[in-house]
């Protein structure tokens, strides 16, 4: 019995996407995998409709790696009209609540200083967050409301940009699983006024450069433009997603023991366990494996470029 053919080219790297205002993160995503021609791709934490800037596309074996950018840490700039709740938490939902603003630029740098570090955070009712294997988005449209519980999350950096009554513009630094919607929504209540999101934009996932990112209509010129090996020389290497994972890089025997899924024994002179990036003897990337205690590399998410 045949394979079935596949649909589009085998084509492997990470592109960084400027993501528009008003799609959502999967219609871009398929938008960019079209003009790569490519046949997988996957984004790596999805950006609201509202929001602009990074999202990382991984294309071909890169989306192995996706799960890494989606736990990575992030930054954005958001601006949040002050006054006005919305059930959503942003621009695009239904004003619920009205209140006067009496708020002094001192009076948001005090209350800023209760949601940096270490908090806990209910999620927002419209997010993708399953309950019962249906996001809590679904329950959130038809009216329903989900007790959820509140989750740890790090605000690594939050920092007064400006405040021009009634619209207060700040910079986040945060961890995985950080609703900027949320955190305005709270902050709004700490203040006494009620705020939403009037605009998002991610600035930067992991260490990704911001120079690299690229706005889908400059990639739809340039696929209309010139040949495919153009786009391709767009895309980041793979092990860019792990970025942060101590490099190994293999004997030929271990990178001939590892292609085959096998578990090898290593000189571990510097001590490095846990997850890393396996290179072969050639200096070619073969994913990410595990250093147990005993000094031994054990495969974990490998690719495959040999179809």
């Amino acid at each position: 019995m045949s394979r079935p053919r596949k649909r589009g080219r085998d084509i492997h790297g990470v592109f960084l996407l400027d993501k528009p205002e008003g799609v959502s993160s999967n219609d871009i995503m398929q938008k960019v995998k079209r003009l790569f021609q490519a046949n997988k791709a996957g984004h790596t934490g999805a950006l609201d409709p509202l929001a602009t800037g990074m999202l990382p596309i991984c294309l071909g074996e890169a989306t192995k790696f996706s799960q890494f950018l989606l736990d990575s840490d992030k930054r954005y700039l958001v601006t949040a009209k002050l006054g006005e709740r919305t059930d959503t938490s942003d621009a695009e939902g239904q004003v619920v609540e009205t209140r006067a603003v009496n708020v002094t630029e001192s009076d948001i740098l005090a209350r800023l200083d209760l949601f940096r570090g270490d908090i806990l955070q209910v999620p927002t009712m419209f997010s993708a967050l399953k309950h019962n294997g249906k996001p809590l988005y679904e329950y959130a449209r038809a009216g329903i409301t989900v007790e959820r519980e509140a989750r740890p999350i790090t605000i690594f950096e939050l920092k007064f940009i400006e405040y021009q009554a009634p619209f207060l513009t700040l910079e986040v630094h945060c961890s995985k699983g950080t609703y900027i919607r949320t955190l305005v929504d709270d902050l709004g209540e700490t203040l006494g006024c009620g705020a939403h999101v009037t605009m998002l934009r991610r600035t930067a996932v992991s260490n990704y450069p911001t120079s690299e990112m690229m706005p889908i209509e400059d990639l739809q010129l340039l696929a209309e433009s010139f040949p495919l090996k153009t786009l391709d020389r767009l895309l980041l290497p793979m092990d860019t997603a792990v970025s942060n994972l101590a490099k190994i890089k293999l004997t030929a025997e271990q990178t001939k023991a590892v292609s085959f899924g096998q578990r090898v024994k290593f000189d571990n002179e510097n001590k490095i366990y846990g997850l890393v990036r396996l290179f072969s003897d050639s200096d070619q990337f073969l994913g990410v494996a595990e250093i147990t205690e005993d000094n031994v590399i054990r495969p974990n998410r490998m690719v495959n470029l040999t179809e």
